[in-house]
């Protein structure tokens, strides 16, 4: 019945590739061959700190890890954000294309799933979104993979624990002062907190990281030991 349940699926609302959006071919797949081979993964080396790829080999820090000090403890991402990601994650957000959210978590745990084993987390939270602006876009992208990491490492993800209080504007708009003085009280701990002492934190896009550290301290605050990021992408940088 499952099988057949998909066929009707798969004819009535065929998968597209994330990256080049037409339909699929080959059942079960999560992105088409052709894409898969164009797609490009961040690898060592990379910053120490951010997980920003990096094109020296004796460079451990990004330029903005050695600017700037954040919160969080350790950060990882999956892909450059530039080009078809870039393309494929605005689709995503902004015209409901959740079924690209598998193609995402998959590529994220094959890329740092083993690392993010070993942090051990207690458990996972996505960055919230304003109540304003999930009702507008009808979901969290953020929090759709971060429940995709946390049936992967079988932790409890968390959307109580940090809420967002503060409508900002697009932080895409501001610069990295604009950004930090623009956060301030956007985010509180919410009445549901964890004794979680090691968290996770998932979001899709990492700039410049303010959002992020913003929420680090605030967790860290509240008694939290180890604060970790995961993002689906990473920046250039400031």
């Amino acid at each position: 019945m499952n099988f057949i349940k998909n066929i009707i699926l798969d004819i009535l609302f065929p998968r597209t590739c994330p990256i080049c959006f037409k339909i699929i071919a080959e059942r079960k797949c999560k992105i088409c061959s052709k894409c898969r081979e164009k797609i490009v993964h961040i690898k060592e080396p990379i910053c120490k700190k951010c997980g920003k790829q990096l094109y020296n080999q004796e460079q451990e820090y990004c330029y903005d890890c050695t600017k700037k000090a954040h919160v969080y403890d350790r950060g990882y991402a999956c892909f450059a954000y530039s080009g078809d990601i870039k393309a494929s994650i605005y689709q995503y957000k902004y015209h409901n294309k959740r079924e690209y959210a598998d193609f995402y978590i998959e590529e994220m745990i094959k890329t740092r799933g083993n690392e993010i084993k070993k942090w051990n987390v207690d458990i996972i939270i996505p960055v919230p979104l304003h109540k304003k602006r999930k009702r507008k876009r009808g979901y969290n992208q953020s929090e759709i993979i971060a429940r995709g990491i946390g049936a992967y490492l079988n932790v409890e993800v968390n959307t109580s624990y940090i809420m967002r209080v503060k409508h900002t504007r697009p932080l895409k708009e501001l610069d990295n002062k604009e950004r930090r003085k623009h956060l301030k009280g956007a985010f509180v701990v919410g009445k549901k907190k964890s004794e979680a002492k090691r968290v996770l934190l998932i979001d899709d896009i990492y700039t410049t990281g303010s959002t992020l550290n913003e929420i680090a301290e605030l967790l860290k605050k509240a008694g939290v030991e180890k604060v970790y990021i995961l993002t689906l992408c990473i920046g250039a940088g400031y």
